[in-house]
């Protein structure tokens, strides 16, 4: 046996032993299996055999606050091409409404360019939702942050609060749009079609149908059987569009 086929031997076991353990802290930690398939997860590992033998992971310190401000600062550093972009071509600035398990209405801030979109901010807007006042000073702040030159639209959902906030938008700055999302758009045809007598008997007859076979385990498991293991798709209460999806 030549010395690199010993060689080879030894790096195989290696490997072996040094995946073991990196799944096995994986699975005491819960973490996802596909964060392999992240690309920082190759450099991290990289970055590991770099630099050899007796390296100390970090501390709790440098992970909570040293290195999270390093983080942030490359953050910061990545936002800047965007920001030029903004400056140059011009930026839409699109809020996303959801409701957590909590019952509170969070929207989602972001800014989209030919670059990408850029996710911005976070908050709790449950007690200002309802007002259309509330919820334009809440957008004319963020375009006020972005640059109100830079800016060329506002897209939200159609709530009526959100209309009354588009409108006073463009009154207070004539030169920038209020866009209605075209998806929340779709979303509310699809509820107003299934009002529609036939829709909604059809509808409702799918629903009864899917949680009739959900609610009894025998006949699940026949489903499954019969189907290659495939499922039915559970309509949501809120999202209109699911219910529609169920049929397909």
């Amino acid at each position: 046996m030549n010395q690199t086929t010993i060689n080879d031997a030894y790096k195989k076991e290696a490997r072996e032993r040094a995946c073991m353990l990196i799944t096995r802290w994986m699975y005491g930690a819960a973490i996802p299996f596909n964060v392999v398939t992240n690309l920082s997860f190759q450099s991290m590992i990289e970055a590991i055999g770099q630099y050899g033998v007796g390296m100390k992971g970090p501390t709790f310190h440098e992970v909570r606050v040293t290195n999270l401000k390093k983080e942030l600062a490359l953050t910061k550093d990545l936002m800047k091409d965007h920001m030029v972009e903004w400056g140059k071509n011009g930026c839409s600035i699109m809020s996303d409404e959801w409701t957590d398990k909590k019952e509170r209405t969070l929207v989602n801030f972001l800014v989209n360019c030919s670059k990408g979109t850029l996710f911005m901010q976070s908050i709790d807007a449950s007690s200002m939702i309802k007002t259309g006042e509330k919820m334009f000073e809440l957008l004319d702040k963020w375009v006020e942050q972005v640059g109100e030159e830079n800016v060329i639209q506002v897209i939200t959902d159609n709530h009526s609060s959100y209309v009354i906030a588009g409108r006073l938008l463009e009154l207070k700055r004539p030169h920038l749009y209020w866009t209605p999302c075209a998806a929340h758009c779709l979303d509310l045809m699809l509820e107003d079609i299934g009002k529609l007598p036939n829709i909604k008997r059809t509808l409702e007859r799918a629903i009864s149908l899917n949680g009739y076979i959900y609610n009894r385990s025998g006949l699940l498991n026949m489903m499954r059987q019969f189907t290659g293991q495939r499922e039915l798709l559970r309509p949501a209460k809120t999202p209109f569009a699911t219910t529609f999806i169920t049929f397909s």
